[in-house]
């Protein structure tokens, strides 16, 4: 009988922490008062309801700075179709997530990395760049970064928000982590130190809900999120009615708090079994601890070519990303490790396999 895979590769949550009858009761709910328009065409900005309870949780009185989206990748790759034109230098986090990266390239923009330190992007390497040339549009990923697992410092975020000002670039700031830190709350968003209309926040609530919902949004200047609005009208007339209802049902019920707190308990302890097994079977590698989220990315020694360490461990029946997936250049001796799709019990199981597999390489390789 084949070996399950342990699989760290995937950026969700496994189904034994799905909240599978919360959903159901607030289907129910949706269908019974709210059925008009959960079954209806909507318009591009969404379910006003939702939109008016996540204005709400950003401090903004005025719920036409949000448009809910069919998941945050979406809202993304419109504001790149929205903001960004071939040729435009756009600053990109080093490492980042990959489909950013890819969809940056699609979109012909001229990607710019700058390095990740422990609290952040390296202001020192993204000034140099910004003086580079002209930068249309910086991507940030602020709170328990997608891979990296840091979260920007208070005041990384203010210095950003004023560079943004004095240069007249677009910060998008790409946060579905942010309701899911384990210690203490991370700093304030950088949408709300934004006095100059320069920054775009996206979240999700697949990390909050479940991916399968795909419920998303922007919030930022009304000006653009009017013409955002409009270009999704345009495409695909409204996004997914029923599901934002049924979202916007956990939203006002405050179910959506209580498995905002059962869903970051689990992850917690997912993370601390993760780093407990690779203290014991891969105590070379050198991480940050991640305060939140589901990633945790890990660099082994330069001998180690992650590509090479994945097929091996791959026969060992466990399963990671490799580093170079989320860098233009680099990421050799790096991988992304997912906590969330793992439960606690197999997780020390799973890296016992990867150290079986790095062995095995170092073993078969010549001196």
């Amino acid at each position: 009988m084949a070996t399950d895979l342990i699989s760290f590769a995937r950026g969700a949550p496994s189904t034994d922490i799905l909240p599978v009858d919360a959903v159901r009761e607030a289907a129910q709910r949706a269908l019974t008062d709210d059925w008009k328009r959960a079954l209806s065409y909507g318009t591009g900005i969404g379910h006003p309801g939702l939109c008016e309870w996540v204005a709400e949780r950003h401090g903004i009185g005025d719920p036409s700075q949000v448009m809910i989206t069919n998941g945050s990748l979406e809202a993304g790759s419109m504001l790149f179709q929205h903001l960004v034109a071939p040729g435009d230098r756009v600053i990109v986090e080093q490492p980042s997530y990959d489909r950013t990266l890819l969809l940056l390239e699609r979109f012909g923009a001229e990607r710019v990395g700058v390095p990740l330190d422990e609290d952040g992007i390296d202001m020192e390497a993204f000034e140099r760049a910004l003086a580079g040339g002209p930068v249309k549009l910086v991507h940030v990923i602020p709170n328990f970064h997608n891979p990296a697992g840091c979260t920007l410092s208070a005041a990384k975020r203010e210095r950003l928000v004023e560079l943004a000002a004095e240069y007249g670039f677009w910060i998008f700031e790409d946060d579905p982590y942010r309701e899911l830190p384990f210690e203490e709350q991370p700093p304030p968003t950088m949408l709300s130190l934004d006095g100059s209309d320069r920054v775009i926040h996206s979240s999700s609530f697949s990390k909050t809900v479940s991916p399968g919902v795909r419920v998303g949004y922007l919030v930022g200047p009304e000006e653009e999120i009017t013409k955002l609005a409009k270009r999704a009208n345009e495409v695909y007339i409204s996004p997914n009615m029923l599901a934002e209802s049924v979202v916007w049902e956990l939203c006002r019920s405050g179910v959506l708090e209580d498995n905002i707190a059962f869903v970051k308990g689990a992850l917690r302890e997912r993370r601390d079994a993760l780093v407990d097994a690779l203290q014991e079977h891969l105590p070379e590698a050198e991480f940050v601890l991640p305060g939140g989220g589901y990633f945790l990315w890990l660099t082994l020694n330069e001998d180690v070519d992650s590509e090479e360490l994945l097929a091996g461990a791959l026969e060992k029946r466990a399963a990671f990303i490799s580093g170079r997936d989320f860098m233009l250049e680099g990421g050799r001796s790096s991988l992304r490790l997912s906590f969330a799709s793992v439960p606690p019990g197999q997780i020390g199981e799973g890296v016992a396999r990867i150290a079986a597999a790095l062995e095995r390489m170092r073993t078969a390789s010549p001196a």
